[in-house]
Order: structure tokens, then sequence, then C-alpha cells
């Protein structure tokens, strides 16, 4: 599977400890130079700047061959679409409503941090609860009430899957 990611999802996943699902969810995740300059940016905590600085094997910089100029995009929004559509990638991961937008329009396939988190929590891989709480006491910019709601679908969807299952006591 071929996955690029934008920043906002490493930074969020880093700054909640759960940056190791990525590689447990799709393997390799691959970032354009421009986003790694946002990674280790002084702008960005400490344990971002620490983890971008000595990236993890499962994380690879790569440069497009081409970033195209997105009106209305960072420049590392830009470049990750435009490796995502060059790389002809499975799935983009990113946050901006703008560039999640544009992703589509592209017919890429795009999940967000919270999409993340859900997946991996479907694969058992951590408790969503627990992530969402930690994420709601982060700069993250979503909601809580969102998150909430989110959390209540999963767990209606999670108990609805549960009652299904033969032989399982109800």
């Amino acid at each position: 599977m071929i996955v690029v990611a934008d920043s906002s999802p490493l930074v969020a996943l880093v700054n909640i400890k759960q940056v190791e699902i990525l590689p447990r969810l799709f393997g390799t995740v691959l970032i354009p130079p421009e986003v790694h300059s946002e990674l280790v940016s002084p702008r960005r905590p400490p344990t971002v700047r620490a983890f971008a600085a000595h990236p993890p094997s499962w994380l690879e910089v790569r440069t497009p061959q081409v970033v195209e100029a997105i009106p209305g995009l960072h420049l590392g929004e830009q470049a990750a679409l435009s490796l995502a559509a060059e790389a002809k990638a499975d799935l983009i991961l990113m946050d901006e409503k703008a560039g999640r937008r544009i992703a589509a329009e592209r017919h890429l396939p795009v999940a967000g941090t919270v999409g993340v988190l859900e997946r991996a929590a479907e694969q058992q891989l951590l408790n969503l609860r627990e992530v969402f709480d930690l994420l709601k006491n982060t700069d993250f910019w979503v909601s809580p009430a969102l998150l909430d709601a989110r959390l209540e679908a999963f767990e209606q969807k999670q108990a609805s899957a549960r009652a299904r299952q033969p032989g399982l006591e109800r």
C-alpha cells in the first residue's frame, strides 16, 4: 500500500504518542521534503522535531518530480498532493479541509487523523476513547463534540458487529 502524509496527521499522532500505528496499518509512509521541513520547524513541539530529525525506517522522504502550485494550500500540502498523484498513492493522510477537498476532486483516497485512529481501533491497535481524550488535550483543531460523536458511532458499530457474531454472549 502506498501512503503519503501531510504534516498535520504526523504532528497529531506524535503528540498523542500513537505515531507507531502508521507502519502497523500501512507499512511505509511517504512524505515530501516540504512536509519534512514543516516537521523540523522550530514552531513544532520538541517531540515532533525529534521524531522528524531522526525519522523511523518506515517514514520515507521522497521528492516529487513536480510540485503543482495549488492556490489556497500551503507548500507542504501542495507537495503531498503532488507526491500522492505521482506515486499513485492508495491513500493520502491530510486533515486540512481544502486539501482534502482537492484530494477528493483528484480521486485520491484521503483519511485524516481521526480516520486513521478509527482504523487502528478497528484493528484493535488502540483504545479509541483513550486516544480521542488525548487528542482533545492537544492543539489539534477538532471539535470535542465531533470526537464524541465519532466515538459513539464507532462504539455502536462495534456493538452491532459483536451482536451479529454467532456464539458470543450478548
